[in-house]
């Protein structure tokens, strides 16, 4: 299959630092070459691909310095138009721009929805656009959407090969991995390593959105001998900091579209301790990949019981749910379920 991957342009493919979206388009593209598909990516110049790469910005904007991206989402959108006809999908990660400018190829067009959908923002291009074929990262994604959704397919998320490997000592800290930011919660991190008498090491990057938050409500609470703030990390840090990690905190305040750090975690075999929020128990399976908690105390508990789980049947679940080769395969059945039904709309109406 002719498969053009879409990326944002953020972040490199995959980021250097921080970038969800960017890496999931990386193990997808990279999972794709790997089954023989002809791929072709658009991305920034610094991506790093064994598929066809169309360089659109010099590098990833976010380290650029570049703030608005519209522009340069619309002039690498004008390039994925050039070469449109060359394809057999269209596979879209970005959030807007695409469908106003790709309806009459909605037919061949996917997008795949990274973010979260329950703000009112953006919801007047996907009432305004029905024919665009979507795909959600999770069910609980799709539940603020209108009724008039075009949806494929949900595709879980899929880690790609050797990314995170497994650890089957782990440690004795527990670990925080994301975002200093007000719904990912990590003044409850704190309070749960505190309380819970252990270690807390806490990876994350702070956007300047977030730097008063950070300053005013998250650096008092790092005055503390158990607590460590490390910053943002790269990806060969981040195996090491999941699989050291004796649990991850997931102690988010809002409806989670994914939550791909828990599987990052999952696949180093470290169980996740997490809100029941979003898409949380559709990833973490209780009891067995991690323990779903709904208040401080219980995930204070949970955080002690942690050294009890068996490291190895957390892998073992990570392997049967989430790695590329899956994502791969549902993708390639939700293109496939497209160009059957779009073509036979499209006789039909000759």
């Amino acid at each position: 299959m002719r498969i053009a991957q879409v990326a944002p342009l953020a972040e490199s493919v995959p980021p250097r630092m921080y970038g969800g979206t960017e890496r999931v388009a990386s193990w997808l593209t990279e999972e794709l070459v790997r089954q023989g598909h002809q791929v072709t990516l658009f991305a920034s110049a610094d991506s790093n691909t064994s598929a066809e790469l169309v360089a659109c910005t010099p590098q990833g904007l976010r380290l650029a310095g570049i703030r608005d991206h519209t522009a340069s989402h619309l002039a690498m959108l004008a390039k994925v138009r050039e070469r449109a006809a060359s394809f057999d999908i269209i596979h879209f990660h970005l959030d807007l721009l695409q469908h106003a400018l790709f309806t009459d190829l909605a037919h061949k067009c996917v997008t795949t929805l990274h973010g979260r959908l329950d703000l009112p923002d953006f919801l007047p291009v996907y009432e305004a656009f029905p024919q665009m074929p979507l795909i959600s990262i999770s069910d609980c994604q799709r539940k603020p959407m209108p009724a008039t959704a075009n949806w494929l397919a949900t595709v879980h998320h899929g880690l790609g090969p050797g990314l995170c490997p497994f650890d089957a000592r782990g440690g004795e800290y527990l670990a925080f991995l994301g975002r200093i930011t007000p719904e990912k919660r990590p003044d409850r991190a704190i309070e749960i390593a505190r309380r819970a008498g252990m270690r807390l090491k806490i990876a994350a990057k702070v956007d300047p959105v977030d730097e008063e938050y950070f300053r005013t409500r998250i650096m008092p609470l790092l005055d503390h001998p158990s607590i460590e703030f490390i910053g943002e990390i790269d990806e060969a840090q981040k195996s090491v900091f999941l699989g050291g990690a004796r649990a991850l905190l997931f102690p988010i305040d809002w409806p989670e579209p994914f939550g791909l750090v828990m599987i990052e975690a999952m696949a180093a075999g470290t169980p996740v301790i997490a809100w029941r929020n979003g898409s949380v128990p559709e990833v973490v399976k209780d009891g067995v990949s991690g323990i779903l908690v709904d208040s401080i105390a219980q995930a204070v508990a949970a955080a002690k019981h942690s050294v009890a789980m068996d490291r190895a049947q957390v892998r073992r679940y990570f392997e049967g749910h989430f790695t590329a080769a899956r994502m791969a395969s549902d993708y390639l059945d939700a293109f496939d379920h497209l160009l059957r039904s779009s073509g036979g709309a499209r006789r039909a109406a000759e």
